[in-house]
Parts: C-alpha cells; sequence; structure tokens
C-alpha cells in the first residue's frame, strides 16, 4: 500500500542531513530539522523548512532521544522519519516504535536491522543463504579467556569485533597472544560507549585484504537490484578514507558475482530500502561476507555518479510503497568516480581528530561533475562532541585516469584555515603510483608510509612565496595606513619597514612547524626582489590580486611562472599551490620562547578535546614506559595516553567523565631527581 510522504523529519545533522533535505526539496516534499545546542546555529537546522531544539552537545541527551525525536515528527506533521547514518539509523528499536506510532521510517523493516546488526546472526544468515563467510568465533561465551582460547583456534593474527559494531567502531586487530587481551578491552569500552553492547565476535584476519562493498536495494513488492560495487579498502583506524565505483581491477564476472551475492543477501532478511553489502577480498578475487549496513552509507554518492540516479530519492519512493524506479537490466555502469573525506585531523600524528573554528574556508567549484557534500560553512565550529568529517569531495569522469587526476586538482583547490586537515595526505595519496594502478588493500597507509608522509622540507620556491607575499601585503597595509600611524603591534612587522626603497635589504625570520627560517629580502624596483637563503639567490617579481580573505599570488622564481593563494591570519601566512598547503609563521619573541616550554618533561598532555574514560594509574605508582595511564574518548573514538618514560606519577587533574581541552595537563609526574 502506497502511503504519501510530503514532509519528511531528518533524524540527524551535518552534511546528510543537508543532502536529505535538498533531495525532498526537489520532490517538493517539505523537511523537519532537528539540533542539539552545538548545532544551534547549523547549516541543517537553516536550510531546513523548519528546526527544531532537541537537547544539549552530547548526542545521547539529544540525536539519540527516541521519544524526542518521535513528539516532534507528531508536533511537525511528519509523516516519516529519515534517520541518515550512524545514531539511529540502524536502531531496530527506534524502527519499531516509528511503526508503532503510526510514523514512515525510511529504512529497512526492524527484524532487517536486527539480523544484520549482529555480526553472528548475520554470518549465520548469510551462511544458510549461500553467501560466502570467514569462519570464526560467533559464540555466546565471552569470558577473556574463553574469547583468547578461540583466538588461539582461530590463529593470530584475528579481528576483534563488536557484534553491533559498524563504521570502524569496536574493532580491533590483535597480533599476537601478548596483545589479546589490550586490545579486546579496548573494543570492549568502546563499543559499549557507542553501541551499548559489549558483546565481541572474532574472525581469522586475511592478510592484505581489499575492501568491496556492492550498493543493494529492494521495495515492498520483492523487487532488487544491486547498484555494482565500490572500493573503500584505503583506510586509517579501520575507517574509509577514500572510495572509489567501481571497484578497480574487477573483471565483469566477479562484478556480477558480487553483486547477485549482495542481494542473496538482501532477500534472505527480506530488505527494503537502500543497504550496502560488504566483502572482505583477496588478492586472488575471492570474496566473504563481511556485514550488512542497513542503511544508506557515507559514500553512496559515488553510486549515484556511475548510475545516474538519486539514492535518496529512491529510499523516499520505496518507503511511501512505490517500486523500485529501475530492473536490473536497467542499471548500466558509466564512468568511474571518488569521494574524499576531508577530515579535520593531522595525518602526520596519527590521524589524529580535531576540533576548531573553520576561519577561511574555500571548496572547489561545484559542477555535474564535481559535488562537495558538506554541512558547514565557513565561521563554523567542527565540534568535538561529533564526527570530525568537513565534507565529501565527489567526482566523476569517464575513466579512473581522468576520475583521479580531476580529484586531486579539486583536492589542491580546497583551502581550509583554522584547524589541520588530511587534504595535503589524499594529495599526496592520489599521486602515489601504485594507488594510480588500482594496487590496493587496507594495509596500503602503513605499507607506503614513506611515500604517503615525504620529507616535509620547505621548498624556496614555497619560501620565496611566502617572503614576497607578506612584504606586497605589508605594502598595501601601509598604503592604506598613509594618514595614519606606524601600527608597531602588527602581526608582520618585522616587514612593516620595508618600504619600496630600491635595493633596501631586509633580514627576515618564519617559523616552518619546528624550523626557523632565517633569510634575507632585497628590495629592487618595482615589484622585484632577491632572496638570499642559505648561500642561494633567488630572483622573484610578484603581485597579488585581491580575493576577500584569500588573495591571489602571482610570481616568477627565476623565471619560472607560478600561481598560489595566501590567507593572511594573525602571525601567520597560509600559503595554497601545487605543493599543497603550507602555515608558515612569524617566531615568537625571545622572551616568549624563554616560556614556551615550560612543564616540559613533567606532563602528559591531551592530544585533542575530549572526555575522560578511565584513569590506569593513581598518585604515587610508579609506571614504565608505554603503560597505558589515561583512555580518553574524542570525535567519536577512544585513544590510549601511555607513559613517556619510567616515571612515578604525581597527580591526575582531571576525574573521568569531564571534558579536557586540547594541550589540556592530563597526567603530572615526580621531579625526575624526586
Amino acid at each position: 500500500m502506497s502511503r504519501l510522504i510530503d514532509k519528511i523529519l531528518i533524524a540527524n545533522r551535518g552534511e546528510i542531513a543537508c543532502r536529505v533535505i535538498r533531495t525532498a526539496r526537489k520532490m517538493g516534499i517539505r523537511s523537519v530539522a532537528v539540533f542539539s545546542e552545538a548545532d544551534r546555529n547549523s547549516m541543517h537546522a537553516a536550510m531546513a523548512d523548519e528546526a527544531h531544539h532537541i537537547g544539549p552537545a552530547a548526542s545521547q541527551l539529544s540525536y539519540l532521544q527516541h521519544e524526542k525525536i518521535l513528539n516532534i515528527a507528531k508536533l511537525s506533521g511528519a509523516k516519516a522519519i529519515h534517520p541518515g547514518y550512524g545514531f539511529l539509523s540502524e536502531n531496530a528499536e527506534f524502527a519499531e516504535q516509528c511503526e508503532s506510532e503510526g510514523v514512515t521510517f525510511i529504512g529497512p523493516p526492524a527484524s532487517a536491522i536486527r539480523d544484520m546488526g549482529i555480526k553472528s546472526t548475520s554470518k549465520n544468515i548469510m551462511s544458510n543463504a549461500g553467501v560466502p563467510i570467514i569462519e570464526g568465533y560467533h559464540g555466546e561465551e565471552q569470558s577473556n579467556s574463553k574469547l583468547k582460547e578461540e583466538a588461539e583456534k582461530i590463529g593470530f593474527p584475528v579481528m576483534i569485533k563488536a557484534v553491533r559494531g559498524g563504521g570502524g567502531k569496536g574493532m580491533r586487530i590483535a597480533e599476537t597472544a601478548a596483545d589479546f587481551e589490550e586490545q579486546l578491552e579496548s573494543a570492549r569500552r568502546e563499543a559499549m560507549k557507542s553501541f551499548a553492547d559489549d558483546v565481541m565476535l572474532m574472525e581469522k584476519y586475511i592478510i592484505n585484504p581489499r575492501h568491496v562493498e556492492v550498493q543493494v536495494f529492494g521495495d515492498k513488492h520483492g523487487n532488487y537490484v544491486y547498484l555494482f560495487e565500490r572500493d573503500c579498502s584505503v583506510q586509517r583506524r579501520h575507517q574509509k578514507i577514500i572510495e572509489e565505483a567501481p571497484a578497480p581491477g574487477v573483471s565483469d564476472e566477479v562484478r556480477r558475482s558480487l553483486g547477485e551475492a549482495a542481494v542473496k543477501a538482501a532477500k534472505a532478511v527480506n530488505y527494503v530500502g537502500a543497504g550496502t553489502v560488504e566483502f572482505v577480498m583477496d588478492e586472488n578475487f575471492n570474496f566473504y561476507f563481511m556485514e550488512m549496513n542497513t542503511r544508506l552509507q557515507v559514500e553512496h554518492p559515488i553510486t549515484e555518479m556511475i548510475t545516474n540516479t538519486d539514492l535518496v530519492e529512491w529510499q523516499i519512493k520505496v518507503a511511501s510503497g512505490q517500486q523500485l524506479p529501475l530492473t536490473q537490466k536497467d542499471l548500466v555502469l558509466k564512468g568511474h568516480a571518488f569521494e574524499a573525506r576531508i577530515y579535520a585531523e593531522d595525518p602526520n600524528n596519527n590521524f589524529m581528530p580535531g576540533a576548531g573554528s573553520l576561519d577561511y574556508l574555500s571548496p572547489p567549484q561545484t559542477s555535474t561533475s564535481t559535488r562537495v557534500e558538506t554541512g558547514v560553512r565557513q565561521g563554523d565550529e567542527v565540534s568535538v562532541h561529533y564526527d570530525p568529517m568537513i565534507a565529501k569531495l565527489v567526482v566523476w569522469s569517464d575513466s579512473r585516469d581522468s576520475a583521479l587526476k580531476q580529484i586531486q586538482a579539486n583536492l589542491l583547490d580546497y583551502h581550509i584555515v583554522g584547524l589541520s586537515t588530511n587534504i595535503d595526505f589524499l594529495v599526496n595519496l592520489c599521486k602515489h603510483e601504485e594507488f594510480k594502478k588500482g594496487n590496493v588493500n587496507t594495509n596500503f597507509i602503513p605499507a607506503h608510509y614513506a611515500q604517503l608522509f615525504p620529507s616535509d622540507k620547505l621548498s624556496p620556491n614555497l619560501l620565496c612565496q611566502a617572503a614576497v607575499a607578506l612584504i606586497l601585503h605589508e605594502q598595501e597595509q601601509t598604503l592604506k595606513m598613509s594618514a595614519q600611524s606606524f601600527d608597531a603591534t602588527s602581526p608582520f612587522n618585522h616587514c612593516m619597514a620595508a618600504r619600496l626603497n630600491e635595493n633596501l635589504v631586509k633580514r627576515m625570520s618564519l617559523q616552518d612547524k619546528d624550523e626557523k627560517i632565517d633569510f634575507e629580502v632585497v628590495f629592487l624596483t618595482g615589484n622585484t626582489f632577491t632572496v638570499k637563503h642559505n648561500g642561494e639567490e633567488y630572483s622573484v617579481s610578484a603581485k597579488l590580486e585581491s580575493e576577500g580573505p584569500r588573495k591571489k599570488l602571482v610570481c616568477s622564481v627565476n623565471n619560472v611562472k607560478m600561481s598560489s593563494y595566501v590567507v593572511f591570519q594573525d602571525n601567520s601566512v597560509h600559503v595554497f599551490s601545487m605543493e599543497g598547503s603550507r602555515e608558515l609563521k612569524t617566531p615568537l619573541p625571545k622572551f616568549l620562547e624563554s616560556t614556551a616550554g615550560a612543564g616540559a618533561g613533567k606532563v602528559t598532555v591531551a592530544p585533542m578535546p575530549g572526555v575522560i574514560e578511565k584513569l590506569y594509574v593513581e598518585p604515587g605508582a610508579h609506571v614504565n614506559q608505554g603503560d597505558p595511564l589515561v583512555a580518553m574518548i574524542a570525535m567519536k573514538m577512544e585513544f590510549i595516553i601511555r607513559a613517556p618514560k619510567d616515571v612515578v606519577i604525581k597527580s591526575l587533574p582531571y576525574k573521568i567523565g569531564e571534558t579536557v581541552p586540547k594541550g589540556a595537563s592530563l597526567v603530572e609526574f615526580e621531579d625526575s631527581d624526586s
């Protein structure tokens, strides 16, 4: 029976909420947003036809509140709820509540969520349906000794997974028996935090596997299709970082076998709506069922790009009782697509997630072949309370090679100031020869670490660009202040003395991360200079073309023309060039440098904002280098803070459950001579 859906509540936030709102508007359907206190001024709340406050920042008190969401649906007259992904999207109890309240849940039936949500149950169902599976332990006995015994039977390395897991949460690899219990306990804590369930299963870990998944769709009339596969092999912390469709190197025969196996999986649980069947694939293209995500996936846009579909529109139509818009024979694979996830994180610090303000944000231009899926704007905060993803950059072209070149160019056009991102890492990844060949697996990043994290020494070209950009910027500021007195408080006062006087020599310094770089600039006629550094001279001519906060720098270094973009912020200049992005600072004065390292070696600090989850030690305890001290939860992930050396614990300033800022002292040590 079909049911008219004319108003949808989106029980989610960020880019997926914005994505659903856009499709609903295209279909003439009104949208209702919900927002936490942290999201009061968010993009998704502003985009919706109406928005309702739902509680404090913590998701347990807002976006995970079943009753509040259903009450707002009834209050607003929304006949359907779209859960997006994450939060309540795979919550069987919530799907049942929606049905009992007469609200359409835009997703599969609760029975399918329940069957596929418990990994041990799903493996049995898949085995009975003839879908290939990896053998392992899925039993009810959960004692540490039993699990370790089963792990030894399977043989190390083993994958430890939360049975209700997803998105890389509650998942650890135990390489040996010696590290099994620590990995098990860490997985359990993270699983309990994310899913309120710490039951684990174990599987044999396949060496250098590929992660290949198939988009499936079913309707209420018994029709099923697969919309081809995506390769999501390149990951960090078991979470996807770049995806592509179709999977490189997969033959038409294997592609068809994958799709047919995924449809078998969907039929086995009477699936309705959008789902993703995930497989582990070995080097010989043998594949094994891993799990089924009973929701729309983050990477669904690349499937849309290669099939010319709108999967959110399909979801809404199927939920209203309509048949699938296309049959299997109607679906044709066209071209190739990539999706790169833009995260607030520091790849050079083990991809540590971060939070902070998007002080400057300039994404690449969009088109029919380039999409930027986001839920933030310039000036917004990336909150410690939620996932650190800023956006998804999605591109399509008629071949893999051209799509890869396109996404690399678009990444270089993605300019962000205010927090660390993974954009430069993604550029290095796209340039890697093995990635260009499609030789990918889930061990790709550690296997190619040296090439993906090359020596980051500042090049002469970048030094010249940063130096002349500062000078030209200060000349502009000087002209603007020509009727005023000299401003000695300017963050760029090391350049302010530089006038247009020919042959004036100015000694300058820039701080590049931990390195102070000294150089000289000789002012010649017009906007021409000689930059001297390490005994080398560079002839530079340049001009700044204003574009608001971001300025285009057009210059020539030793008669080689180049252009970049620069953003000036406080005491920094941010340079965005073909080499990637770079932040260069004016150095601290000597009297400030002397105090910058106070307390070094006597404290362990928080590497990012977060919440204290567990304290392993007490004051007075003697600990050895590498021993766990504190567990903290940040951006939905657990991080273990370990002892940097053999020390005695002096104090623990924070208690379990307290929120700490980045850089806060988590553990204080006794003086080394005490």
